[in-house]
């Protein structure tokens, strides 16, 4: 990306950097090249027909177009009810959800029996992953219809009954044992890069500043990139901080800008796509003996969680905001024209790291090569006392693997966040535990996010050293999308030793020859992003 001028943290370079154990446009024709990945993808049953085509973008980078099976005729559209919490339920305030306990379901389930239904109470179990399994609870479901329409009339009764639900495709579901919508289709595009004879340039970018959003096809025109994926998970609600900003660790050309999430993976390039790597991140960060609580974010508003003394918790916690009333944040001018407005008190750092201004209230511009500093809460008087006007205060942040050891990066490399792994050292190593995707209270958000098929970005190495970037459509009836289980068992069929999973859902897009290549599932069609993996032809 573009070269940004910012005073340095304390980040060592990247060469030496291990792996920790770890609406769509046709595709211009091209000379075929024959790329091998691996074996047949683990979708459906084995017989399965699957097509693979290959182009070559530029030299070292490929894109194959994977497509596997056929619509199944056993796959229905039906309604899927919100089940209100009953006296069974571990605690009856809870909301109406997807999944529940099994008097809860039945008791739903008699209520629309009483209004004339058919409803069926199902048991759902998940595929075991490497640090979860077992079942998830019972969920209700009314009629077996073969449109949407016929299923959206069947909601209206649903919701004249007095309950609430959704219409959905049986082919999304992805049971361990899944016969409806087994045969697929998938559709799923692979880039791989081979750094042997590749010449241009990996890298990532999140466009102007942090806190805005871009599409992934114009994060890559930005940059003069002609191929590109979609990246990290980003702040979307303004409600969760600034949207665009990277919901957990990002760093671009060497330089930290949002801390990580308490050792969830992410995902480390170079721009010569040598020594890709997936590396469970921590971080250290002060100034003036005063512990930093995070980087270019809004105070108090902690994305995904895994800070310190966040509420309700310091451990990761996907798609949940956490909170924080005494902070201290450092910023620099990658996060925009003016710092988060708000309670509190900031500090203005000129390019040499002297104090320059101190403000009583939160908000205001950051000097070019400047910093700011902002407190709230209880953090405010202890800036104020190291902060004197003319003092230089030095900021560090250092990033750290699981050991405690720091890890290094340069200006010729980047960092974006995922989670979960999916593959370590070329076995299945899917942990949506450790990574804040299991909610014990909440079994319908692993239902939905983990469980079910959804769209997929996801990333990672093979054994030959080559950078290998996937989306997989899905939502619809034309590509059924990945459940995270089978996430990591295509990323392995793939030939990857080590893979993560990156942003997915509205945000999986690819990018080649400048034109989107895959079918965006958001309705508005391509969303806006945090920031996006781009590949750039030679110089």
């Amino acid at each position: 990306m573009t070269r940004r001028t910012a005073v340095p943290l304390t980040l060592l370079a990247l060469a030496g950097l291990a792996l920790v154990a770890p609406p769509a446009v046709a595709a211009p024709s091209a000379p075929r090249t024959v790329v091998a990945l691996g074996h047949t993808l683990p979708l459906g049953p084995a017989g399965l027909a699957e097509t693979r085509t290959t182009r070559t973008l530029q030299p070292g980078v490929t894109l194959t177009r994977i497509v596997r099976g056929h619509t199944d005729p056993s796959a229905v559209w039906t309604v899927e009810v919100a089940v209100p919490s009953g006296p069974g339920s571990p605690d009856p305030d809870t909301p109406p959800a997807a999944i529940s306990d099994e008097a809860s379901a039945r008791a739903a389930a008699d209520r629309l029996r009483a209004a004339g239904l058919d409803p069926r109470v199902e048991k759902v179990g998940t595929p075991p992953l490497a640090d979860f399994s077992g079942d998830l609870g019972w969920r209700l479901r009314v009629g077996s219809t073969a449109t949407k329409a016929a299923a959206d009339a069947i909601r209206q009764q649903v919701i004249a009954a007095g309950l609430s639900g959704s219409s959905v495709y049986t082919g999304w579901d992805g049971e361990p044992d899944d016969v409806a919508g087994s045969t697929g289709p998938w559709h799923i595009d692979v880039l791989t890069i081979d750094p042997r004879t590749f010449r241009g340039r990996l890298d990532a970018t999140y466009g102007p500043d942090l806190e805005q959003r871009e599409t992934t096809s114009q994060l890559a025109a930005l940059e003069g990139a002609d191929t590109a994926v979609n990246a990290g998970f980003f702040v979307l609600d303004p409600a969760a901080g600034a949207p665009g900003d990277p919901a957990g660790v990002a760093a671009y050309d060497g330089q930290l800008v949002s801390e990580p999430i308490a050792g969830r993976p992410a995902l480390v390039v170079r721009e010569d796509a040598r020594r890709t790597s997936i590396v469970r991140l921590r971080w250290r960060g002060d100034v003036a003996g005063l512990t930093l609580d995070g980087l270019d974010r809004v105070p108090g508003l902690i994305r995904n969680c895994g800070g310190t003394g966040d509420i309700p918790t310091d451990l990761p916690r996907h798609d949940y905001t956490c909170t924080d009333r005494d902070e201290l944040i450092a910023f620099d001018t990658w996060y925009g024209m003016r710092t988060p407005s708000g309670p509190g008190a900031e500090v203005v750092l000129d390019s040499s790291g002297r104090v320059t201004e101190i403000r009583s209230a939160r908000g205001g511009t950051i000097p070019a090569g400047g910093r700011t500093i902002q407190a709230t809460g209880a953090k405010v008087d202890a800036l104020l006392a190291v902060a004197h006007p003319g003092r230089k205060l030095v900021i560090r942040a250092t990033l750290i693997d699981q050991r405690g050891r720091p890890v290094p990066t340069s200006p010729l490399g980047s960092i974006v966040n995922g989670g979960p792994e999916l593959v370590r050292d070329g076995r299945l190593h899917a942990t949506p535990a450790a990574d804040g995707m299991v909610r014990p209270d909440d079994p319908s958000f692993y239902y939905g996010w983990v469980h079910k098929r959804n769209p997929r970005t996801f990333a990672g190495v093979d054994a030959k050293g080559r950078t290998v970037l996937i989306t997989a459509d899905g939502r619809s009836t034309s590509s059924l999308g990945l459940g995270i289980a089978e996430t990591a068992a295509v990323a392995r069929a793939i030939g990857l030793r080590n893979a993560i999973n990156l942003d997915g859902g509205g945000s999986t897009t690819m990018v080649a020859d400048s034109a989107v290549i895959n079918v965006p599932s958001d309705a508005t069609g391509e969303r806006p992003v945090g920031d996006a993996l781009v590949v750039l032809p030679a110089r």
